[in-house]
């Protein structure tokens, strides 16, 4: 029986979002397909100074997301599971990309476990088209001129250069 014919518990899919990349897209729609409401909670990274401030990155969200059933975009601020407690989720869905990616997403769980016992973590692969993107590489493509429409959507991609200055 699938976690939806009997009921899924409420999942948040947490992340900068530094811009939004097809790579974040494919795990939303995945985790989509097995929970019936998954909140995408737009986090501060406080160790990085970003690029789009948290305003403008759930605003460009919830563009590129439209009005996906059961999505909602949100701000988040604070700790993840203080979060989590305050909107009822028990499920943080994570990507994973490379064995690095592994290492410090597994030490947030522990500790995200410890801190909240009920909230577990689901890691989902990025695809494979998508291994290598992350949002620091595309900034810094846009930077050098680079396209970048194979990574991120429309929106996004226009977006970044009027952000860096790039025609």
């Amino acid at each position: 029986m699938s976690a939806r014919s009997g009921g899924s518990p409420l999942a948040v899919f947490p992340a900068s979002f530094d811009p939004v990349t097809n790579g974040h897209l494919d795990i939303l729609e995945r985790a989509r397909s097995v929970f019936d409401e998954l909140v995408v909670a737009v986090a501060t990274n406080v160790s990085k100074q970003g690029l789009f401030d948290p305003e403008e990155r759930v605003a460009i969200l919830k563009e590129v997301v439209g009005d996906l059933p059961g999505i909602r975009i949100d701000l988040m601020e604070g700790l993840l599971v203080d979060y989590a407690q305050r909107i009822g989720a028990r499920v943080v869905v994570r990507g994973l990309r490379a064995m690095s990616d592994f290492e410090y997403e597994f030490e947030m769980a522990l500790m995200n476990k410890h801190l909240y016992p009920d909230l577990e973590t689901i890691f989902m692969m990025t695809s494979q088209k998508y291994f290598y993107v992350s949002s620091s590489r595309l900034k810094e493509l846009i930077r050098f001129g680079g396209d970048v429409s194979d990574f991120v959507p429309p929106l996004v991609a226009k977006r970044l250069r009027e952000k860096l200055g790039r025609p």
